[in-house]
C-alpha cells in the first residue's frame, strides 16, 4: 500500500499539473475561453508597459505571454505524467514562474483578488516541493543476535529509552 506521503505527492502533482496546463493553454489560445484569453492579452500588455526594460530587450507582450504559457503547459504535463526527478524540476520552474507573475501583479498595482490564485498555487507548489524533498521514513530493522539457540535483540535495541522503565 502506498504511504500517505506518496499519495499526497501524487495528488498534488496531478492537480497542480492540470491547473498549469489549463492556465497555460488559456494564455496560448482563445479556444478554451475567449474572455480569459483577451484578459491575459490585456494583462501582459500592462506588464510590459510597467517594465520598460523588457521592451528594450525586445520582449513584446505577445512573446512574454506565449513563452510563459508554453512553459506552464510543458511543466504541467511533466507534473502530471512524468515520474521521478523531472517533476521536482518542473515544480521548481513553476514556482519561479509564479513568483515572477506575483511580481508583475504587484508592479502594476493589481488588487489581491486578481492574483490570489497565483498566491495559493505558489503555496501549493512550495508544499509539494517540500514534501517531495523530505527523505522517506523507514522503519528501523530489528537486528537479532543468536545466543545459545535463543534469539535476543542487540543490546542497544534492548535497552529501554531514557526516562522509561522496562517492565517484564
Amino acid at each position: 500500500m502506498a504511504s500517505p506521503r506518496t499519495i499526497t505527492i501524487i495528488a498534488l502533482s496531478v492537480a497542480l499539473g492540470l491547473f498549469f496546463v489549463f492556465m497555460g493553454t488559456i494564455k496560448l489560445t482563445p479556444r478554451l475561453s475567449r474572455d480569459a484569453y483577451n484578459e491575459m492579452k490585456r494583462a501582459y500588455k500592462s506588464y510590459v508597459r510597467a517594465l520598460p526594460m523588457l521592451k528594450k530587450m525586445g520582449v513584446s507582450s505577445i512573446l512574454l505571454r506565449k513563452s510563459i504559457g508554453a512553459l506552464e503547459v510543458a511543466c504541467g504535463i511533466v507534473m502530471t505524467l512524468v515520474p521521478g526527478r523531472p517533476k521536482d524540476v518542473a515544480n521548481f520552474l513553476l514556482l519561479l514562474l509564479v513568483l515572477a507573475v506575483l511580481f508583475f501583479h504587484q508592479l502594476v498595482g493589481d488588487p489581491l483578488k486578481r492574483y490570489a490564485h497565483a498566491l495559493v498555487f505558489g503555496i501549493l507548489l512550495t508544499c509539494r516541493l517540500l514534501i517531495a524533498r523530505q527523505p522517506e521514513e523507514q522503519l528501523p530493522e530489528k537486528r537479532i543476535l543468536s545466543v545459545n539457540g535463543d534469539e535476543q535483540p542487540l543490546i542497544h535495541e534492548a535497552a529501554p529509552e531514557k526516562g522509561k522503565m522496562k517492565v517484564s
